[in-house]
């Protein structure tokens, strides 16, 4: 009786982590909110936009020390690794907040760099301790938590400008107190329930875990739709506004029925004396269904090859040479950098990242150019179709590469064609193109976001894969470093007329129209580099295909 309970407790334990895992998740986009203030940066700094771009990529900056945070998740223990980043989030927006409520004065410009690159860098932490964590408990599960997390990154933004315009009216420095307060609220909540624990050992145990995934999903619809419905109705004043962000945060708590559910639906299951309950076995006997499986499970990077199939390999080569890895094994960090995949890989993300990084940092310049007011709708937009971007284009590509071996890459090529017709859109300044640029942006920049993640493991391997991913998202800072720094903010300031503070300002269409004319041309080189890409792992694509309808048919058998 007592392991029974003993095992009710870890399993609600484990989806408990995993609730909080979410609403972590669902607070730590604050990257991706400096539109919502920057505008009262610029003013009260007396910024040209070429300075305040550079407070936005040294934001981005912060993630480029990501790499830090995925060394010590192998080292430190989850609650260690959140409480690092929610304290150092507390610092760098805390000290932000300080400067546009006027609490303090204005501090030089590089030390605001350095306290706005402190709070980009707090969610490489963040999100470093919640997904290696439930990654490694839902090992079986690896596409649906990765996308559910991932989804809820991607609404974070939208779920604090809505709650920031229900409660401050948009405020900046009320924005501000909530990017500093209600993460490190919540990281100090998941540190209690946040834990390693036993994955799944058992097909019933697998199952029971889809079908919670699949109400995870579910709910990270309903919450995007009707973040979404909030913009559609554009009231957002008195008490229509607060009851909206009431019952948004009703949705936002309602996962919590999960673990309850599972610690009641385990300690009924412990009660019956239920026979004939079959585990997954260990071992195979027969060595041939191994050697098998196991190449298929190494060509679809899931699982490691098997004794015997890399004993048989060993012989066939003599022991002796060591053949370099192709395409779809484990490969080193200068393995991978030695080949074109890696670096065609590399700057296909530059394209896609760096313009959409663009947008959103000067999504608030942007809007005010074309005569919006309330340039919250836009950054709350580009948020949630970012969240529909990453949830479906997970499910879509991984649904065709079972069904006929479609490569991965071209779901980026798609993407960045809609993009460039998006910037295009916006450069003619036709009405309505900004909602549509909003949407576009959000949707493909998420997109890209969810396809790379799984083409990197696909091509590498995943043993050296936490490194290989931060080397990757590289690109944040130097996407942002290159189309908002220096693009955006050059282009910007060659068209904007100086005001008696000493900052600029510019007003109409014209402002940003040479900037989307040229992140619509790198859009077209990432869709030939995405093409290219594909074309070269058709194979590899092919071989993925084929392992999968391998495993089915085995587990049929079975």
């Amino acid at each position: 009786m007592g392991l029974g309970r003993s095992s009710s407790s870890s399993s609600a334990l484990k989806w408990l982590g995993f609730v909080t895992a979410v609403w972590v998740q669902s607070i730590s986009g604050n990257n991706y909110t400096f539109s919502n203030y920057s505008d009262a940066l610029k003013s009260l700094m007396n910024l040209t936009q070429v300075e305040l771009n550079s407070l936005s990529v040294a934001k981005d900056v912060g993630k480029a020390f990501g790499i830090l945070a995925g060394l010590a998740s192998d080292r430190l223990s989850t609650p260690v690794i959140l409480l690092i980043g929610c304290f150092e989030g507390l610092l760098g927006y805390g000290v932000q907040w300080l400067v546009v409520s006027r609490t303090i004065q204005p501090l030089p410009y590089w030390q605001m760099c350095v306290f706005l690159c402190m709070g980009g860098n707090s969610t490489t932490w963040i999100n470093t301790a919640v997904l290696v964590t439930c990654i490694r408990n839902f090992r079986r599960n690896r596409g649906p938590v990765s996308g559910i997390l991932k989804g809820y990154v991607g609404l974070s933004t939208a779920i604090f400008t809505v709650v920031c315009t229900a409660l401050f009216s948009s405020d900046p420095a009320s924005f501000l107190v909530l990017l500093s307060v209600v993460p490190f609220a919540v990281c100090l909540t998941a540190v209690f329930f946040l834990r390693e624990v036993p994955p799944a050992t058992s097909t019933a145990e697998e199952n029971e875990e889809s079908r919670y995934f699949a109400v995870f999903n579910i709910v990270a619809i309903v919450v995007a739709v009707y973040l979404q419905s909030y913009d559609v109705i554009g009231i957002k004043t008195g008490a229509v506004s607060v009851a909206f962000a009431s019952v948004l945060l009703i949705l936002l708590a309602s996962p919590i029925a999960v673990p309850f559910h599972a610690y009641v639906r385990s300690l009924n299951l412990n009660e019956e004396d239920v026979e004939g309950r079959v585990d997954e076995p260990l071992l195979r006997s027969e060595i041939a269904e191994e050697t098998e499986v196991g190449a298929a499970a190494a060509a679809d990077n899931e699982l490691p090859p098997s004794p015997t199939l890399l004993k048989e390999e060993e012989k066939s080569h003599g022991g002796i040479e060591k053949k370099r890895p192709v395409l779809g094994e484990d490969h080193t960090i200068l393995e991978a950098a030695l080949t074109v995949d890696f670096w065609v890989l590399f700057l296909s993300f530059l394209c896609g990242v760096g313009t959409g990084l663009a947008v959103m940092n000067n999504m608030g310049q942007i809007a005010l150019a074309l005569g919006f007011i309330d340039v919250s709708i836009f950054v709350s937009m580009m948020s949630i179709w970012g969240f529909f971007g990453r949830i479906l284009s997970g499910t879509i590509s991984e649904h065709f590469i079972k069904k006929n071996g479609t490569p991965r890459p071209l779901w980026n090529a798609a993407s960045q064609v809609v993009m460039a017709v998006g910037y295009l859109l916006m450069a003619l300044a036709i009405p309505g193109s900004l909602y549509f640029g909003s949407v576009v942006v959000g949707a493909c920049y998420g997109v890209r976001l969810a396809i790379t993640v799984p083409i990197a493991s696909e091509l590498f391997g995943l043993k050296y894969y936490g490194l290989l991913y931060n080397i990757l998202i590289l690109n944040f800072p130097l996407g942002s470093f290159l189309f908002s720094g220096l693009l955006a903010g050059l282009l910007y300031d060659a068209e904007a007329t100086p005001t008696p503070d000493g900052g600029n300002t510019c007003v109409g269409a014209h402002c940003y129209r040479l900037v989307f004319i040229v992140m619509a041309f790198t859009s077209i080189i990432g869709v030939g580099l995405d093409l290219w890409l594909a074309f070269r792992t058709k194979e590899i694509y092919t071989k993925i295909h084929a392992s999968k309808k391998v495993k089915r048919s085995s587990g049929s058998v079975r």
